[in-house]
């Protein structure tokens, strides 16, 4: 049994690094801005969600009022309900950059019933934004800091593809000891439910996109249904992946190291509830899935962690040891990426137990009527004809 078991979990680790999209190599971007590889102008219309981040905003804006490139872009900053001044720091950004004019700050409209907070006002900047006539939106976050290239490198990408929507995965702030445990391994668990290559294979059904930065095409977007077709969705982004691709839209998701998030989190709890705001939801809100996906990371994660500590059998521990590097060695791309130390990559079981819990907790909180608290909203509520 031992044997059978020091068996599985390298047979579930060959699995993951030969045969899921080899979603483990990930690789940050590289700037498409050489003359060689330079995209046409385009008109762009970047739309921005804000509810309370008077502290991040004005990076944000001022970082893409500045961007490189021949592409004209004009800002729709949607300030939804704000009480700490996000639309004046927003404003004074534009000011202190030169380019006021290509900012408009649109007053978010009362929440229509059915909507989510963030897609509603994101439906606002896309109404505004049509007089633009843009060849593209990008709806990004209030707290994404843009590389001086990040447009046109988007721009780029989904002209040689060409695809219909292409996203960045941007770096999330790392600098706590709580962040460097968790934050790195959110990138990985992302990229494994959502390898990039199977998303660009037009063949699978594997959709996604990372919301803090996607670039659509409007003519799929209005196809897909717009933001009214996925108005109540949690997982927001992975769900208008789905949409375009649905419609026939090819899809690219990639990972930056330039461009950024600025949020911090303040420690373990804060990260353990921005996992718990989506876990249950991408389940489905099943207590099957939820056992399956216990038991599923169960011998992924901690199996090996337990044979090797554990079994009596030197067999069956050295095969768990042999499962524990390799999950070790799938993380050192992403570790790379956070110029993190490789020894972290011995902490994956630890760290997948942390998420696992966070997992649990998701289930409790919807049942419990607070399913996908953000910005003081509940985004998830319980359904009870489940």
């Amino acid at each position: 049994m031992l044997i059978a078991a020091g068996l599985l979990s390298l047979f579930i680790w060959g699995y993951l690094l030969l045969a899921r999209g080899q979603f483990w190599r990930i690789r940050p971007v590289r700037s498409y801005e050489s003359a060689e590889t330079r995209s046409r102008p385009a008109r762009i219309a970047v739309i921005i969600p804000a509810r309370n981040e008077a502290d991040v905003v004005g990076r944000a804006v001022a970082s893409l009022l500045e961007q490189s490139g021949a592409s004209t872009l004009h800002v729709f900053l949607v300030d939804d309900g704000s009480t700490d001044g996000t639309a004046p720091a927003a404003r004074a950004a534009a000011s202190a950059s030169g380019h006021s004019e290509m900012l408009t700050v649109i007053d978010s409209q009362a929440l229509p019933l059915g909507w989510s907070g963030k897609l509603w006002a994101l439906e606002q900047g896309v109404e505004r934004a049509q007089a633009f006539a843009p060849d593209f939106f990008l709806f990004t976050d209030a707290d994404i800091v843009h590389a001086p290239d990040s447009l046109a490198t988007l721009v780029t990408i989904a002209d040689h593809g060409p695809y219909d929507l292409a996203s960045f995965m941007v770096k999330l702030h790392c600098e706590s000891t709580a962040e460097k445990f968790l934050i790195p391994a959110f990138v990985f668990f992302f990229f494994k439910l959502y390898p990039p290559n199977w998303i660009a294979d037009a063949r699978r059904a594997t959709a996604g996109a990372a919301g803090g930065c996607i670039l659509v095409r409007p003519q799929a977007f209005e196809k897909a249904g717009g933001m009214a077709a996925i108005r109540s969705e949690v997982i927001d982004d992975c769900a208008l992946a789905s949409r375009v691709k649905s419609i026939g839209g090819r899809l690219w998701l990639g990972a930056s190291d330039s461009t950024c998030s600025i949020r911090p989190y303040a420690g373990f709890a804060d990260i353990g509830n921005m996992i718990s705001r989506t876990a249950f939801n991408q389940l489905r809100h099943s207590i099957w899935l939820l056992a399956l996906a216990v038991a599923g990371m169960a011998a992924t994660y901690l199996l090996p962690l337990a044979l090797v500590f554990f079994s009596h059998s030197k067999v069956s521990a050295a095969l768990g040891a042999a499962a524990w590097l390799l999950m070790a060695f799938s993380f050192l791309p992403v570790l790379r990426i956070y110029r993190l130390s490789p020894l972290w990559g011995l902490a994956l079981p630890l760290i997948a137990l942390f998420y696992l819990g966070a997992t649990i907790h998701s289930a409790f909180q919807y049942w419990s009527g607070r399913g996908g608290v953000w910005k003081g909203r509940v985004q998830d509520p319980l359904k009870h004809d489940r």
